[in-house]
């Protein structure tokens, strides 16, 4: 690991993890820039972490050792569980997100991304399916990674999910078997446009209005296949 990581930044804002890690949950840091992002993340008054931050260029920063509980998922929710700072490791992405400029990670930063990532997985043997942004967990709240993440590269490594193939047409009744189906995938469904959105953000990025249409019923039933045939690890 101590190759894969450039800066020792520790952050203060952490405490003791309750949950062993069986979770990654990716991030952009929102910031105009990377020092202001490590500025916060380091400041105590803050409250917020991760255990690793990228910059644009590739530099890693270990901001919190991963046997502890840093700060960086908030209110969150994931396959029924609440606590996912304990059971999760967080990587914050250098990026301006949504609000100061929002643009596509940079090749350099993706790559030191996997190596980096497929080593966690590894050591907690990580299931694919809990490879997650922050909006999968926290979808009324949180857009990042964002859609212009680049999930089909991990998936190439075997390091997420890959977007499903829509082969059949939508096999739910109505919306509220879609959100029933939704919540039996991980999401918290209680801003239900709010978990549709998400959902697309992460499997289908081209068009995110929140609404249930067959193309997204499909890849939902898809995945629910395939977690059921033990394909999602």
């Amino acid at each position: 690991m101590s190759d894969l990581v450039h800066y020792e930044s520790p952050s203060p804002n952490w405490n003791e993890r309750l949950l062993p890690v069986s979770m990654v949950v990716l991030h952009y840091t929102g910031m105009e820039s990377a020092e202001a992002a490590l500025e916060r993340m380091c400041d105590p008054d803050a409250q917020v972490s991760a255990h690793y931050m990228i910059e644009e260029d590739g530099s890693v920063h270990r901001l919190v050792r991963e046997d502890r509980r840093a700060w960086h998922a908030g209110k969150s929710f994931w396959r029924g569980e609440t606590d996912i700072n304990s059971a999760s490791v967080g990587i914050e992405l250098v990026n301006p997100g949504h609000e100061f400029g929002y643009r596509p990670f940079p090749d350099a930063q993706m790559e030191a991304l996997l190596p980096l990532l497929a080593e966690i997985v590894q050591r907690y043997d990580v299931p694919r399916a809990n490879v997650v942004g922050h909006s999968d967990v926290a979808p009324a709240r949180k857009d990042d990674p964002g859609e212009l993440f680049d999930w089909d590269l991990l998936a190439a490594h075997r390091l997420a999910l890959k977007t499903p193939r829509v082969t059949m047409p939508s096999p739910f009744e109505n919306d509220g078997a879609f959100f029933l189906a939704l919540e039996r995938w991980g999401y918290d469904i209680s801003d239900q446009q709010a978990a549709a959105r998400a959902f697309q953000r992460r499997f289908r990025p081209h068009i995110l209005d929140g609404q249930v249409d067959g193309e997204c019923s499909a890849m939902l039933f898809s995945l629910l296949l395939d977690r059921d045939s033990g394909k999602t690890r």
